[in-house]
């Protein structure tokens, strides 16, 4: 979830429980289920994700920020996230360099063909992708499956996009993810 508000200020928020409810204890009287994502950590002493006090286990919540230099000072630009396990990194990458180096607008990158590279190399592309560059990187010796249904797939993403740093009046524009049940909406009054 990203959101926005008059004076310029942003988050980005990502919420997961990992592994569908988590770690299976939920709060007596509250029906909130506890998160697992203690399961990135590793018992095997030489593992970079070894269990260890005041360490964070391996995982893919990834909120994120594009900022840009303003008189000295680091500000926000863009606030958004991509959720989807190990297509987090990977759908933010893709939109990220369809915004700034392709000059797609907001909703247009979010929406776009995704591809995701599995564990095993092999790479998944969205049914819509463009058959002559799947058909080009197998040329290339690349294993390549095409996915009919990209909603657990390839991930969701939602953008706010700040269109004046220097005029906060200006607004922003935002874009939410056809893949799911996403909504980009503004709010005046609160």
């Amino acid at each position: 979830m990203s959101a926005a508000d008059e004076n310029g200020m942003m988050i980005s928020f990502i919420q997961s429980n990992y592994m569908g409810f988590g770690s299976g204890v939920v709060v007596p009287g509250m029906g909130i289920a506890l998160q697992n994502r203690g399961c990135g950590f590793s018992m095997n002493t030489k593992s970079p994700n070894v269990l260890n006090g005041g360490k964070r286990p391996f995982h893919t919540i990834i909120p994120a920020f594009l900022t840009r230099q303003v008189n000295g000072q680091r500000e926000a630009v863009m606030s958004f996230g991509v959720m989807g396990g190990d297509m987090q990194p990977q759908g933010h990458l893709q939109s990220v360099v369809r915004m700034l180096d392709y000059g797609q607008q907001l909703q247009v990158a979010c929406d776009a063909s995704r591809w995701k590279v599995n564990r095993d190399f092999s790479l998944d592309i969205e049914s819509t992708f463009d058959p002559g560059v799947s058909d080009a990187l197998e040329g290339l010796g690349h294993e390549i499956k095409s996915i009919n249904d990209p909603y657990m797939d390839f991930g969701s993403g939602q953008y706010i996009w700040k269109l004046d740093h220097e005029n906060p009046d200006r607004g922003y524009v935002a874009a939410s993810d056809s893949r799911r049940g996403g909504l980009a909406a503004g709010f005046e009054g609160f």
